[in-house]
């Protein structure tokens, strides 16, 4: 990890360094005092190029942070921090962002935990409906862009209630046809982080990433525990807990729509941040009506003049009260 800047440093001539309010493998987040507009405080996020990398490589590197903080700047949206400057200072590079007052949304779940209950569902789903206003917005772009590290820390909520997706640490543009290098570092918090994000920027990542890592949020926020691990679940697939079993009190349809995007596979996910969240609003055919759907299909395109019409509509009765007695256990 490289050695943080010291408060009172001043980087351009304008960014003293106030404190570190994060802190990664790459670098550290700091607090800093803009000397130019006075009373202005912001964020600055520090990232430190991987020193091994060949120099053509580091060139390469160098040139994506340019591009790709260039359209963060660009980018303009209520639940996102304003990017307002970059630059590097040899091998680290800086994102200068709005400072966002608040606490994040694992500060809250923890202080409910530790008084022993969960965070309202009904509050949660109107923070998850400003960060998939925010999702959509970057998704959206030309090119689309993915936020890669969406976990509870990463959401704060301001004094006056608005969500703000914060740290762009691992954001990717998604330029088609592009050799992408992992510039702005790592792989998203483990926890939060699906199988296809293993391993760098091996370009399988997409939007469906990121709704992998909303629905592990989604589920930390109503569980007061995080999923488990992408990589444990793919070798041992029952060790996911459904979310009712630890919050009963959480909607059957909030539960379906976490599982859903929680599938390890990406095609199995949602489509988009929009779909996943029509799913958490129950605005989605439960599984048990979709199969009884299918089945009665099925029967009739049957021959009705079969002697076996009796035995198949009796199989779908069957069918239909395990279904429903599984789902009401």
């Amino acid at each position: 990890m490289p050695i943080p800047l010291k408060p009172g440093e001043v980087l351009r001539g304008r960014y003293r360094i106030n404190k570190i309010i994060g802190q990664g493998g790459m670098g550290s987040i700091y607090l800093a005092d803009d000397i130019r507009l006075e009373g202005r405080q912001c964020a600055l996020k520090e990232v430190e190029n991987d020193r091994t990398l060949p120099p053509e490589m580091a060139r390469q590197a160098k040139e994506q942070f340019q591009r790709e903080a260039t359209v963060l700047a660009r980018l303009d949206h209520p639940n996102l921090p304003k990017v307002s400057d970059y630059f590097s200072i040899n091998d680290r590079d800086y994102l200068v962002m709005d400072y966002v007052p608040g606490k994040d949304l694992r500060t809250l779940m923890l202080a409910a935990k530790q008084a022993g209950t969960f965070l309202p569902e009904k509050n949660i789903l109107e923070w998850v409906g400003q960060i998939v206003d925010a999702l959509t917005y970057l998704h959206t772009q030309d090119p689309p862009i993915l936020h890669r590290d969406i976990k509870p820390s990463n959401v704060k909520v301001t004094p006056s209630g608005l969500i703000k997706l914060v740290d762009f640490g691992l954001v990717k543009v998604l330029a088609p046809g592009e050799v992408t290098i992992t510039v702005l570092q790592g792989q998203g918090t483990a926890l939060y982080t699906p199988l296809e994000q293993y391993g760098g920027d091996s370009g399988h990542t997409n939007i469906r990433s990121d709704i992998y890592a909303l629905a592990a949020t989604v589920y930390h926020l109503v569980t007061n525990q995080p999923p488990p691990d992408a990589r444990d679940r793919f070798l041992n697939p029952d060790c996911l807990i459904k979310p009712r079993v630890i919050n009963p009190a959480i909607h059957v349809h909030t539960e379906n729509a976490i599982l859903l995007g929680l599938n390890l596979h990406p095609d199995a996910r949602p489509a988009s941040v929009q779909a996943f969240w029509d799913a958490l609003q129950g605005n989605l055919p439960s599984p048990t009506v979709t199969i009884i759907e299918k089945l009665s299909g099925e029967l009739r395109g049957a021959n009705t003049k079969s002697p076996d019409r009796y035995l198949l509509w009796g199989a779908l009765a069957l069918t239909t009260f395990s279904l429903l007695f599984s789902l009401v256990r």
